[in-house]
């Protein structure tokens, strides 16, 4: 059964979509510049799907046996398979973890968004960029500093300029 809303919540259910949207879609700009696997678009879509899952959750059906909290407790498990996909091992060493967290994390805004804490939201937004821009930093004058080897790898054919396509693909 669904509840009737009235044009000013749906409007306000709007805005709380657009609000992860955009939320997400700076993260994913940020993941975008460092040229990572899951960019500007799938963390805007991370992002807004969790809030539409969060809105229809709350908003979506009425009823005395129902609780909004299930749907959001799956998005969280839900991501995990999506950040999964975006985490390489390759001889010992591991990429996209960080996306893979920062997946998680829109996630978490997405939801946010969506119950309408829009404070929590972008709080939550800047602190991530925090985590994903000024730590890089940080991260990286300290190795520096302490003279560590680079980290990371290049997988098989990195080093040639790649199309976007599969390998198996013409």
């Amino acid at each position: 059964m669904n509840v009737e809303l009235t044009l000013e919540t749906e409007l306000n259910l709007a805005l709380r979509l657009t609000v992860g949207l955009v939320l997400g879609a700076i993260i994913g700009f940020e993941r975008e510049l460092h040229r990572q696997p899951a960019g500007f678009r799938t963390h805007s879509l991370v992002s807004l799907g969790a809030a539409l899952f969060t809105v229809v959750s709350a908003f979506g059906f009425g009823g005395v046996m129902v609780d909004p909290t299930r749907i959001a407790a799956q998005i969280v498990s839900g991501i995990g398979f999506i950040g999964a996909g975006t985490i390489l091992q390759y001889r010992g060493h591991i990429r996209g973890l960080t996306t893979a967290a920062s997946l998680w994390s829109v996630a978490a805004i997405g939801t946010a968004a969506g119950a309408g804490l829009f404070v929590v939201a972008t709080i939550g937004t800047v602190l991530i960029l925090v985590v994903l821009t000024i730590l890089d930093h940080v991260e990286g004058y300290a190795a520096r500093r302490l003279r560590l080897p680079p980290a990371g790898f290049k997988l098989p054919g990195e080093d040639q300029p790649h199309d976007g396509k599969s390998e198996d693909m013409p």
